[in-house]
């Protein structure tokens, strides 16, 4: 089994947030009294990852508020969050389940109930009404910011003109779940509302915080809702071009527990040639499916049978599924 990564960066003290005008708590508004996009901005969807929390906190104490519309934030899956321990810091991502494998009509109006699901239907209303969602993740392994886009060419072109100089990742969510990203409206192809699902890098570095400083703050003026001026001073990191999108087509799903890489990837390398192992399974070869291939976040770091350990893509913007 994998070490934890260092902690660098301790978890935010939310509390002040837990009483909401809005009667859902931790979740709170910013509104403009002037028509104009409903943006949700979501962090903690698994309770470990709270660099999104962290950059989320400060721009509720930043005073920031919109030009236009109005801008809700919501800390999702706090109950997991409020089992973080630092010295086993990979045990607290959710409680009973998956918090961002919940986001079908059937779970959300069905009878089985869970921890999470209690809290993705209390939070429901909020990403019913958005016509824009960044939902701010972070990573298992080391790994430059990427921004998930589902397969839609709108978010796939937001994501791109935003700046960052993350890569785009173009995919079409899970087999076990849907993401909240992924969520009804979301998905219509005939529609137009936004949403993006920021993977920030490392869970506990403080680059992630950074990141998802930068992009929340590039999201809201990519919006409409602020303009550039009205961003705090360091927020921004400085512009970069964005690289060509990668569409995942293939996903790896371990085996077994004697799942392991040739060598230490850490995500955005090219595999030149078709049928490079990078990979072996229970003593069997791992190989790449095609000529420059793309590895996309991998890590062994839940491994268990039935886990994916890494998405492989390519640099291109054709049509991406989960394989």
């Amino acid at each position: 089994m994998a070490r934890p990564h260092p902690v660098d960066i301790a978890p935010p003290d939310l509390s002040g947030w837990a009483a909401s005008p809005t009667g859902v708590p931790y979740v709170h508004e910013r509104a403009s009294g002037v028509p104009g996009p409903e943006v949700l901005l979501t962090a903690l969807v698994h309770g470990n990852e709270y660099a999104g929390a962290l950059a989320l906190d400060a721009f509720l104490r930043s005073g920031v508020a919109p030009r236009c519309g109005r801008i809700t934030a919501a800390f999702c899956n706090v109950a997991a969050f409020a089992r973080f321990d630092p010295r086993t810091p990979d045990a607290s991502r959710f409680v009973d389940e998956d918090f961002n494998r919940v986001w079908s009509p059937d779970l959300l109006d069905g009878p089985r109930t869970s921890a999470e699901l209690q809290r993705a239907r209390a939070i429901r209303p909020l990403v019913d009404r958005a016509t824009h969602l960044l939902d701010l993740h972070s990573m298992h392994e080391p790994c430059a910011p990427l921004l998930v886009t589902g397969t839609l060419p709108r978010n796939i072109a937001f994501a791109q003109a935003l700046g960052t100089g993350g890569q785009a990742v173009v995919d079409a969510g899970h087999a076990d779940g849907v993401r909240m990203r992924d969520y009804g409206p979301f998905g219509d192809a005939a529609g137009d509302r936004i949403a993006l699902l920021l993977e920030a890098g490392q869970h506990w570095d403080r680059a992630s915080v950074s990141a998802a400083r930068n992009v929340l703050m590039r999201f809201l003026v990519g919006c409409g809702v602020l303009q550039r001026t009205d961003v705090p001073l360091g927020w921004l990191l400085p512009d970069a071009p964005a690289p060509a999108p990668v569409s995942v087509t293939h996903r790896v799903v371990a085996r077994s527990m004697q799942f392991e890489f040739v060598q230490d990837y850490r995500g955005g390398e090219t595999i030149r040639h078709a049928g490079t192992p990078i990979a072996h399974d229970a003593g069997e070869p791992v190989r790449t499916p095609y000529d420059d291939c793309v590895l996309v976040m991998p890590s062994v770091r839940q491994l268990r049978p039935g886990v994916t350990t890494v998405r492989l893509g390519r640099r291109a913007m054709a049509q991406a599924s989960v394989g």
